[in-house]
């Protein structure tokens, strides 16, 4: 397994009260989407959040969290956080509501 499944666990349990939420395989890791949208996920080094450009700023000053570089370049509007950072309810849950905002104003697919 590429990921922890202890952190994908801590992440069903941090969105168990979303509706609309769907867990897909990635390279890796797990993705949860929101009404076919990306909204955060697990891979083998900590999480990933889609917390959106404008939320990416706020989304740096989290204890744990820096931009995801998975091919050497930068993502825009995604967040990394560490195996540390997602075991602190704290940091892990800013960037949940920071991704949930960022979704709810995204089109359904």
């Amino acid at each position: 397994m590429a990921y922890d499944e202890g952190l994908a666990q801590v992440l069903r349990d941090d969105l168990a009260d979303q509706v609309g939420i769907v867990e897909k395989k990635t390279f890796g890791g797990i993705a949860f989407m929101q009404w076919g949208n990306m909204l955060c996920g697990v891979h083998k080094d900590g999480g990933m959040f889609r917390v959106g450009k404008d939320n990416e700023a706020a989304a740096l000053t989290i204890e744990g969290a820096g931009p995801i570089q998975f091919t050497g370049r930068k993502m825009g509007g995604m967040i990394d956080l560490s195996d540390e950072g997602m075991e602190n309810d704290d940091a892990r849950g800013q960037l949940v509501a920071l991704a949930k905002h960022f979704i709810s104003t995204l089109p359904a697919k």
